[in-house]
């Protein structure tokens, strides 16, 4: 074989190779309706299967299961909260391995976003763990309508003329795994299976990662939300449907506790927990776990480190549990282990 030739056939190679690495997995998809939703995370019967490097395309329903649609409407119209879409199935899932969902797109799937607030339910409102002797707040629901071309949602308030464009962050607020020990747990709890953590870390570009409790998974995910802002306050995002794309992979023999975000430039572990310094700690536990066992400082030096350029954002503050999550940019890390 001449020099010419054996370039040539190198160059073919290479390019093989790097077509290979870089094509997707089998596209399964799956169409949700109000019919087949759940509201609880647990091991049930799949709605489908798929291998590790599958790419998931999907829907979900807003956490009003999409009844919501004008004035006059109530929420005394909702099934159920938070309906949920799967659960889904990935062979070779086994407890101790970790399941990891790279987030590859959300769209809004709607005109129109909701936004409400009930009485018991809220930062600011009298709830089950804060009681209070005076009358709770009204039911009041916003509607926003959604501008595709532009990315954003309008508020209009309810009490003036007042309207403001909002740019769109869409993402799960619910997303996790079936619990451990035959549980069923509701689709409103956030917790260490995941669920209802109402992150915008569960966004396009983002790898979420969850413990993996029961054989399979068994992933759900659901709640879309337009947008939201730090805490949640009033109990609703800008309340969505989504079209959905993720891929779906494990590694296994890694067990982690809590789930994960992660992307390329940052590391972040969740908490989800009342009351909120012990949801904080949850967080920054796991972290401290992660820096150690990927990159090499120890616990102290990691723990050091966080309090010097960790960062905090709390989530939401009205649901069952908190939730935060702690984070560390890269760029203050080792190079990761091999």
């Amino acid at each position: 074989m001449n020099v010419y030739n054996l370039i040539l056939t190198l160059l073919i190679f290479g390019a093989a190779n790097l077509l290979a690495q870089s094509t997707p997995g089998n596209v399964v998809k799956y169409h949700a309706t109000i019919n087949d939703v759940k509201y609880v995370y647990a091991s049930v019967p799949p709605v489908a299967r798929l291998k590790p490097g599958d790419i998931l395309d999907t829907n979900t329903l807003d956490c009003f299961g999409n009844v919501i649609k004008k004035p006059g409407d109530t929420l005394s119209m909702v099934k159920g909260d938070n309906p949920l879409t799967g659960p889904f199935y990935i062979e070779g899932a086994e407890p101790g391995d970790t399941l990891a969902v790279k987030i590859l797109d959300l769209e809004v799937d709607s005109d129109q976003g909701v936004g409400a607030f009930a009485p018991g339910f809220g930062a600011l409102n009298e709830t089950n763990y804060t009681p209070m002797l005076h009358s709770p707040l009204p039911e009041k629901i916003w509607f926003y309508p959604v501008d595709h071309a532009s990315n954003t949602a309008t508020f209009q308030a309810l009490d003036s003329k007042f309207s403001v464009k909002i740019p769109l962050h869409p993402f799960f607020g619910c997303i996790g795994v079936a619990p451990s020990a035959g549980e069923a747990r509701s689709s409103i709890v956030p917790a260490e299976f995941g669920g209802n953590m109402d992150s915008p870390e569960a966004s396009v570009g983002n790898t979420v990662y969850f413990p993996v409790n029961v054989p399979g998974g068994l992933l759900y995910m659901g709640d879309g939300h337009a947008v939201m802002g730090d805490g949640e306050v009033a109990g609703t995002a800008i309340e969505v449907p989504l079209r959905a794309r993720v891929q779906l992979n494990l590694i296994k023999g890694q067990k982690i506790n809590w789930p994960r975000f992660e992307n390329d430039n940052a590391i972040m572990a969740v908490g989800a927990y009342r009351p909120l310094d012990d949801c904080v700690r949850i967080a920054f536990t796991e972290l401290v776990a992660w820096i150690h066992q990927d990159y090499g400082l120890s616990e102290l030096d990691a723990y050091e480190l966080l309090s010097q350029v960790a960062k905090i954002h709390l989530n939401e503050m009205v649901d069952p549990n908190y939730v935060v999550v702690a984070s560390i940019e890269k760029k203050f890390l080792p190079p990761k282990k091999k």
